[in-house]
Order: structure tokens, then sequence, then C-alpha cells
């Protein structure tokens, strides 16, 4: 009887030191006031780009929600204003899956926003498909949309540096490989439809964030506009709400326990938006608010550079 009590109790003790310490996670420490400043949050309706968006806005931004679905934006405006307290908040229409849309999206912006400071691609799906213009869904809306509507506001970034781009990407990176050769051919970063293929495709779009914001890096350097990308924690959020039933069945239960909430969950990307004196690390990786190592092939110069020049001619900026 006092085996199985001792081994109950190092399981459970286990668990809530395991929720404590890394679901919890460290908290973003800086106070920085953001009045005169605009961030742009896209998928911004939702999760953490919600919660990324009802902070910047207690900080004085004025934030532009940046999403698909007007009902649901329009929806999310309201409680963004209302849980902030500010009136400095907007909704922009942008769908990341029509590369038509952020051009009007951007162009939209310029010439009704005098300043951008912050951008924060926020934005991604878990579910294949195609997008509007026929690219892989995962590829197309977390990397080239946003790849595209962040060259098309560069020029505005520069004009108000000191200026940041926030990558959201995800600890998952680790586990994704580029094939350029299917890539190429088919415009996707993959073509499975099981399970596993949909893991192994959106991972693949996560070494997509990291490798953009590296490249990023080097091309803005002698600007004082940096960028950084971040793992921001496994989420309890709708990130994969369009998976199967039985996917969302099984995971309930460890999400419920295991997974960080919104607040938990936008720390990071509050800490890499905000936090002062990370300039120098600019196109570094950050998880739990610091900056981490990565592995040789999320910093691969030839395929960041490669996934740059192929990002541009898809997008029609070659």
């Amino acid at each position: 009887m006092f085996i199985p009590l001792l081994v109950l109790s190092v399981v459970v003790g286990g668990a809530y030191i395991y929720r404590q310490i890394v679901v919890k996670g460290k908290q973003c420490t800086s106070n920085a006031e953001l009045h005169g400043k605009t961030v742009i949050v896209t998928g911004s309706n939702t999760g953490i780009g919600k919660t990324t968006a009802i902070d910047l806005a207690k900080r004085g931004a004025r934030v532009i929600l940046a999403c698909r679905s007007r009902q649901r934006g329009e929806a999310a405006l309201a409680d963004v204003k209302r849980e902030s307290g500010s009136n400095q908040v907007v909704f922009m229409q942008l769908d990341l899956g029509n590369l038509k849309s952020v051009r009007s999206f951007a162009e939209n912006y310029l010439r009704s926003e005098p300043r951008l400071d912050i951008l924060i691609n926020n934005a991604g799906i878990y579910m294949q498909g195609r997008t509007e213009d026929g690219f892989g869904m995962m590829f197309g809306i977390n990397h080239l949309g946003h790849f595209l509507l962040t060259n098309l506001v560069l020029d505005r970034l520069k004009e108000c540096q000191p200026s940041r781009v926030i990558n959201v990407s995800s600890v998952a990176h680790n586990f994704g490989k580029i094939d350029f050769e299917c890539l190429t051919k088919h415009r996707a970063l993959g073509l499975g439809k099981s399970f596993v293929a949909d893991l192994r495709v959106y991972s693949d779009s996560k070494l997509c964030n990291v490798l953009f914001t590296h490249e990023l890096a080097k091309r803005l350097q002698g600007t004082k506009v940096t960028c950084y990308s971040l793992h921001p924690g496994a989420i309890n959020s709708e990130l994969a709400r369009n998976a199967s039933s039985l996917v969302h069945i099984l995971l309930k239960p460890i999400t419920a326990f295991f997974f960080k909430n919104t607040v938990q969950g936008c720390q990071t990307t509050l800490h890499c938006a905000v936090q002062e004196g990370i300039e120098p690390l600019s196109g570094r990786y950050f998880s739990n608010c610091a900056v981490k190592e990565v592995y040789s092939k999320a910093k691969d110069d030839a395929a960041a550079k490669k996934l740059w020049e192929i990002s541009e001619g898809m997008c029609g900026l070659a």
C-alpha cells in the first residue's frame, strides 16, 4: 500500500511542479507604455492574438485588429475596447490566405494610418487544404501571407524606427523540414492528408517562420527595425478548431491541465514586442520570455535565403 501511495504522490507532485513552472511560465516584466505607437496584430479576434491586443491597448497603443472574418473581428473589437478601456482599437479585414486581400489591407493601412511601430504576425492555422491562390493552406497562411504583409509595410516600419516585427512560431519548428522541391512543384510544404502528415506540414510552416525571421534580420542590418520569432507555449486556444472531432476529444483533458491559457500564452509575444534592450538579439528565437538557441536547420543561411527568394516569386515581389 505504501509504494503505490508514494508513486501517486510523486506523480501528483511532478504534475503540480510542471504546471507551476512550465505551463504558467514567465511573465513579461516590462512596464513600457505605448502612447503614440501603432501596432498591427494579425489573427487578433481570438486566442493569444486577442489577449495580446488587449494588453497592448492597455499600454496606450493604437491597435489594429487584422482578421479575416468581419463578424468575428467586430465582435473582438468590442471585447478589446471593453477589456482594455481604450477606444484606440480598430478592426481592418485581412485574409492571409488571399494575396489580393493582403495587398488591399496594406494599401488601406498605409493610406489611413501614419505610423507602424510594431507588427505582430500572430495568425496561424492547423488545417490542410488550399488558399484562394492555390497554395497549401498552412504554408499560405502561416508563412506566405505574413511574408507579403511584412514586406508591404516595411517602409512604414523604417519610417517609424525603432520598430519591431514579431513572428509567432512554435517549438514544432524543431520537427520541420522544408522540401523545396515539393514547394516549387506543388506550391505546398507537403501533400499527405493523415494526422501525422498534417502535423508535419504544420511543423514545416513554423520552421518557415523562424527562417523568415533569420533572413529578415540580415536584410534589416543598418536600420533600427528589429525582428524576433517565438514559441508561445502550448496554448489552450482555437488553433486546432478545424481538426477532427476525435482529435478534440483526445486533446481536451490534456489541454485543460497541461496547456497555457491565453494570458500565459501571450507573455513571450509581449516580451518581444515591448521589452527594452533586446535589439541586439534581432533575428533570434524566444521561448518563455528568453532567447533560446535553435538547431542549425533553423538558422541555415542558404535555406533562409532560398525560402525568401521563392516566397518573393510566389508573391510577385521579385
